[in-house]
């Protein structure tokens, strides 16, 4: 298996391409860090874009949906082309000139076809990586779905192959002319940050409180400002319409 991915026509930016990298683990890391994914597809001849959740396992991203959605109709039969954006936003870059505001950020563009998992088998493994994409362990200490649940969801198998990440990470590009202005300039950090978990009603008081209260899945998050665990392990069972 190669360490980089394939540059294509669509992975190749018409700017900034120094900010690119087709580096496998680059892009796995990003994926792996972030909770902010978007999908976006065409139904009914119209472009559609979808917040959801995501989960990288090895080299496929799952997708998460409703299997009444436009997304998961869009794919009942042979799939739907998409293209998914992953973001983590890092700083609000400060410019002396309005133009030359800008963003530190990592990225990462996924294009192809995502497949409906049908297997039912290899989509339980497929929901219990994405329980345990927001806290590891959390398949374990949470419910299955039903039959009905998972009839009504629909889990979606991109594979990553036309993939790409960006980034940037550097300070203040101004012009030469500008820094003597009088206006100020500089980088403000942004980090995702969690709060003490707020118990539902009814699990206080119950037996083995700590736990219930804080389980390790909320610890795991708390405890790694990163985010989600890294799920590399192979979904078992059959991918597929």
């Amino acid at each position: 298996m190669s360490d980089t991915y394939a540059q294509t026509d669509r992975t190749t930016p018409t700017r900034y391409r120094d900010r690119m990298s087709y580096d496998r683990e680059a892009v796995h890391a990003i994926l792996d860090e972030a909770y902010d994914c978007s999908v976006a597809f065409v139904a009914d001849g119209e472009p559609r874009l979808l917040p959801t959740l995501h989960v990288r396992v090895g080299d496929t991203l799952f997708l998460h949906g409703s299997s009444g959605g436009r997304m998961g109709l869009s794919a009942r039969s042979e799939g739907v082309r998409v293209s998914v954006s992953v973001t983590i936003l890092d700083g609000i870059v400060y410019a002396r000139s309005q133009t030359n505001h800008s963003a530190n950020y990592r990225s990462v563009i996924v294009h192809g076809t995502a497949l409906p998992v049908i297997d039912n088998e290899a989509k339980l493994a497929a929901m219990r990586a994405l329980a345990d994409k927001v806290g590891a362990g959390r398949a374990a200490d949470s419910r299955p779905p039903s039959r009905q649940e998972l009839a009504a969801t629909a889990v979606l198998a991109l594979p990553l192959a036309e993939v790409a990440a960006k980034s940037r990470g550097h300070g203040v590009v101004d012009e030469d002319a500008d820094r003597s202005l009088p206006h100020w300039a500089g980088v403000l950090p942004v980090s995702r940050t969690f709060g003490p978990p707020q118990t539902d009603v009814g699990v206080v008081g119950k037996p083995d409180l700590e736990r219930t209260v804080r389980p390790p899945a909320v610890l795991h998050v708390i405890g790694n400002p990163a985010g989600g665990q890294v799920i590399a392990q192979p979904v078992a069972g059959q991918i597929g319409m």
